[in-house]
């Protein structure tokens, strides 16, 4: 009797500690059917159909996605030939190719990424263009052709790349090993990445910043510049959920553009936030539709205000952002997602562990 009364104590202590796990990093939580981290008990009914797309749709899907890498990546190596790409400030990249090439490789790449969504059960997105009063006056003809030097969005899916590459085919903050890897790594340097050692602290993250801002304040000002697109939160949410920005898209006191995703769902939620990615790409092509909504606000023009100040220019875009998406804004960030995650995976003394 003792025994049983003390594995019933543990049951309710693990529930009461999940449920207060669940309500301080509340952004990282998934709520679809498959539950924590994707390995919920999930109901007969969804075993059937989980099986049924594993062995149809998931093959042809995997396919289809292989085919359009494959291609994609030989027309950026035709586009590429007897090119040396640029190799300034420890960068290795084609973001200025001109020309032929850059129409090629530029048209070529928004369309094979629809297809590539496509392939991914996204069969059509619903994109919704808000309007909203900025603080800056529209009617004032010297902003009204103004164009944002980048692209700003919340994050919460690996979908949330093939969208924007469809929609504006614009330049990425990417892990340097990206550029290292098969067939994407040349296609990174293309679409003008810029990488950076995530893992390392050494000076070449200011180095980094400074890329970044210089690409930022060159596309505002350069009509065939590439655009460039940041998460500013820094890392994926639910969905439901906006973190803390961080002011690296903002120093360059340039007008940015904020878009707003969402995925509506009913079985799986293509929100990466506590599922390992293997296990949330066999998930994603295993859902028969998959849904995204797409809000574009209109440029926000920073005033001067908040030319002088990044913090408060990146607040005021959060919280715009938040009202229009209907978005919960939260105060944790990606230190807090690492310590839930690893609650999760059963190392509970490191819940109390702060990065520097």
């Amino acid at each position: 009797m003792n025994s049983q009364s003390n594995s019933d104590h543990d049951l309710l202590t693990d529930e009461s500690t999940m449920e207060e796990l669940e309500k301080q990093y509340a952004a990282y939580v998934r709520h679809d059917v498959y539950g924590t981290m994707g390995r919920g008990e999930i109901p007969w009914k969804e075993k059937v159909l989980l099986g049924i797309a594993f062995v149809t749709l998931l093959p042809l899907r995997v396919a289809l996605a292989t085919l359009v890498v494959v291609l994609y990546y030989c027309i950026c190596r035709v586009c590429t030939l007897f090119m040396a790409p640029n190799r300034e400030d420890e960068q290795e990249d084609y973001a200025h190719m001109g020309g032929w090439r850059r129409s090629v490789m530029y048209w070529s790449g928004r369309l094979l990424s629809r297809v590539m969504l496509f392939a991914f059960g996204f069969y059509w997105i619903t994109t919704l263009d808000a309007t909203i009063n900025n603080q800056v006056d529209f009617d004032d003809q010297s902003k009204e052709h103004e164009r944002p030097g980048v692209i700003i969005s919340n994050h919460v899916s690996h979908m949330d790349i093939l969208y924007h590459m469809s929609s504006s085919f614009p330049s990425f903050v990417a892990k340097r090993s990206v550029g290292r890897l098969p067939l994407v790594g040349l296609i990174s340097k293309c679409l003008g990445c810029v990488y950076v050692q995530r893992e390392s602290k050494s000076s070449n993250t200011k180095g980094v910043s400074a890329v970044v801002n210089e690409r930022i304040q060159e596309a505002h000002k350069n009509k065939s510049a590439p655009m460039m697109m940041l998460f500013p939160e820094g890392t994926t949410t639910n969905g439901d959920y906006l973190l803390p920005f961080k002011t690296g898209a903002f120093l360059a006191k340039a007008p940015v553009l904020p878009v707003i995703l969402k995925y509506p769902y009913e079985r799986f939620s293509p929100a990466w936030e506590s599922i390992s990615g293997v296990r949330h790409v066999i998930l994603l092509l295993c859902q028969f539709v998959n849904y995204m909504t797409v809000t574009r606000l209109p440029v926000y023009y920073p005033s001067q205000e908040e030319k002088d100040n990044p913090k408060v220019y990146a607040e005021n875009v959060r919280r715009l952002m938040a009202r229009e998406g209907k978005l919960i804004m939260s105060d944790i960030g990606l230190a807090e997602k690492r310590v839930y995650h690893a609650a999760l995976s059963g190392r509970p003394a490191v819940l109390h562990q702060k990065e520097d």
